[in-house]
């Protein structure tokens, strides 16, 4: 079962790619790319094409966007979207979520944390 690959948003705390790392998950943060400021539809379209899913907590647009995908036949690598929690939870929630989803398994896959 391979792990997931992540590419976080940046409305996620880029502290959060650390622990992430130390538990051996490969994450990358929007801001450590120089991504900040970039549309949603061009933060998933790099996930995407990086074999990355998404985690965001602007969930309205990465729903909407998500939709979209399904609707036009389009791929993704999964979207993770969740309102703003602190660091700690939000780390136990996507580690919860690591262990339970292979990257195949998240593919098209919208979760909510």
């Amino acid at each position: 079962m391979a792990k997931l690959a992540l590419f976080l948003d940046e409305d996620l705390p880029l502290a959060l790619s650390i622990p992430l790392r130390k538990r051996g998950y490969d994450v990358i943060h929007a801001q450590e790319l120089e991504r900040k400021g970039r549309s949603d539809a061009d933060q998933l379209r790099y996930a995407v094409h990086e074999h990355r899913c998404l985690w965001s907590w602007n969930v309205k647009d990465f729903v909407r966007l998500h939709n979209e995908y399904v609707q036009t036949g389009q791929d993704h690598w999964g979207i993770i979207v969740s309102k703003q929690r602190p660091v700690g939870e939000a780390l136990r929630r996507i580690l919860r979520l690591l262990q339970t989803f292979s990257q195949e398994a998240m593919r098209n896959r919208l979760e909510f944390l």
